[in-house]
């Protein structure tokens, strides 16, 4: 966490990931002749072990997948509120709970987005077998992983929380105590079900006898997720949102996510290019920030199933020469809009044919629900907490509905052919973490390592920290912090290299064959290069 980390380089192949022991487990399968998306699963399994906290198999996904002949795809991976769930299961209730059976109340689809990208790495040429791509996963969970310094904290943060559930007590609690940093933390019953997927197949958890044993698990803990949800999950392709910006053509997850606020900041940036503001200035923090309070303003108003054409339309030239010109270089607009929360796991690889990949996965808060389905060793995702009990609002809870996403995976094609892949965890930083990277990288040349390496801020609420304030880390020089003051922000400071600003990567393919990586120093990853 001390230590800033350097751009790594390599001209055959690179993996980025929030965990160095995922990062490597998807180094391995380049290193057998597998293929940027061989590599992602294997990195996305890997993670549900090393990163319990962060995502898991219980979890939804977004992948983007970049081929040099067919352009960029997107997989939309997310699960839909179960059949039968609806507002009379939380009769009493002025919210939904984001812990227990209450909580656990959409399909779980991230092993859904390895199941059709895998399809998709064998029209590529791809030969590895799922059990040889979730064989570190497999081994990590039945051996046991070393307990991170971000994983022991979380459990002994939400500790009252999450040891009301036994079975989970059972697993990430052993002999009733925290794991401490560097203790061993075994995972045997989620092992075995990665070992059944991977001898089943990928579609055994939705359609074949993982699912009815997920099932009777959630029959079990008197849960809301039943067999003919599962059966009814699919991920799809779907078409991605671009945005043409001066350096290059962005892409971006459309509905249920966020992806579409995470273009339009920099939309509004991007007509700022003729007076542009010094690098990492007061001015080049307060614009984005502004842009950011009418990207999320009309986030706000975004029904989670949105076609990418009426999304499309808020990343219409003219549409956002209008939003920037309410833009005030010196004046902070009013903010203080309840936000959303949430952990993730991006991640991204490249191979030797400058395919890429950008992906992120998710059980949305630290462990998600804690709802432990006993046999399977599952922890199912809380994503559905973030659903409305007020039937007037656009995200009231529904039976069969997609709840919002904060997850949004990002691929530049840049006007010189170099392809750029980055993204990072935490809920509303997402976007504006993005937005430091890219604009740091491609309007001021930063050094790829340099744009994560750099102090990062965040507006409103994210992973670990709820206040709506405009938080900077501490490395942002004192002038810079008073000025945004003046200019009308709310500004609390965080410490020097803080995860609530996210755990972010990156990865450029250049045209000549080199490849650029760079992990967070923020996190427990590393960019793991042929």
């Amino acid at each position: 966490m001390n230590k800033l980390l350097k751009t790594q380089t390599s001209q055959k192949g690179m993996v980025v990931s929030p965990h160095h022991a995922a990062s490597d487990a998807g180094l391995e399968i380049l290193k057998k002749g597998g293929n940027a998306i061989e590599a992602s699963i294997a990195v996305a399994s890997s993670l549900a072990i090393h990163y319990p906290h962060m995502t898991g198999i219980g979890g939804d996904a977004f992948w983007l997948v970049y081929d040099p002949k067919e352009g960029v795809s997107f997989i939309e991976a997310s699960g839909y509120s179960g059949f039968d769930v609806k507002k009379e299961l939380y009769e009493g209730l002025s919210e939904i709970p984001f812990r227990g059976k209450l909580a656990a109340n959409t399909a779980a689809g991230a092993v859904s987005a390895w199941d059709l990208a895998f399809e998709k790495s064998k029209i590529w040429g791809g030969k590895i077998n799922p059990e040889t791509l979730l064989g570190e996963a497999i081994n990590s969970a039945n051996s046991g992983i070393k307990v991170t310094k971000s994983l022991s904290d979380t459990l002994k943060e939400k500790q009252a929380e999450l040891q009301a559930d036994t079975f989970f007590a059972d697993v990430y609690y052993p002999n009733k105590e925290v794991p401490k940093e560097g203790d061993i933390l075994i995972q045997k019953s989620l092992g075995e079900t990665l070992k059944r997927i991977s001898q089943e197949g990928f579609d055994s958890f939705y359609r074949g006898s993982l699912s009815e044993d997920i099932a009777k698990d959630f029959s079990k803990r008197e849960g809301f997720i039943t067999l003919n949800d599962l059966n009814n999950h699919h991920a799809s392709w779907n078409k991605a949102l671009e945005l043409q910006t001066s350096q290059a053509k962005l892409f971006n997850a459309s509905a249920p996510t966020q992806g579409v606020a995470s273009l339009m900041i920099l939309g509004l940036f991007d007509r700022w290019v003729e007076k542009l503001p010094q690098l990492d200035s007061s001015n080049h923090v307060h614009l984005l920030v502004e842009a950011t309070k009418i990207a999320f303003s009309h986030r706000a108003k975004m029904d989670t199933s949105a076609s990418p054409e009426e999304l499309q339309a808020w990343l219409e030239p003219e549409y956002l020469d209008k939003l920037s010109e309410k833009i005030d270089l010196q004046k902070a607009k009013a903010w203080g809009k309840e936000t959303a929360p949430g952990d993730t796991t991006w991640f991204g690889a490249v191979d030797s044919q400058g395919r890429v990949v950008s992906a992120i996965q998710s059980i949305y808060h630290e462990f998600g629900s804690g709802l432990m389905l006993p046999k399977t060793g599952i922890v199912w995702q809380n994503r559905g907490c973030s659903f409305s009990l007020d039937s007037s609002h656009i995200q009231t809870l529904m039976p069969h509905k997609k709840p919002f996403h904060t997850l949004n995976p990002a691929i530049a094609l840049f006007n010189d052919g170099r392809v750029m892949a980055y993204g990072t965890m935490g809920g509303d930083g997402q976007p504006q973490t993005q937005a430091a990277l890219y604009s740091r990288y491609a309007y001021y040349n930063d050094d790829l390592q340099t744009t994560i390496n750099k102090p990062r801020w965040l507006l409103g609420r994210t992973w670990g920290n709820s206040s709506e304030s405009l938080k900077l880390e501490s490395r942002f020089p004192l002038d810079c912090q008073e000025d945004l003051i003046k200019k009308g922000h709310d500004v609390e400071i965080l410490s020097s290299l803080d995860s609530a600003v996210g755990h972010a990567g990156a990865i450029v393919w250049h045209p000549n064959g080199k490849i650029e990586g760079a992990s967070d120093p923020r996190s427990d990853g590393k960019a793991s290069n042929l």
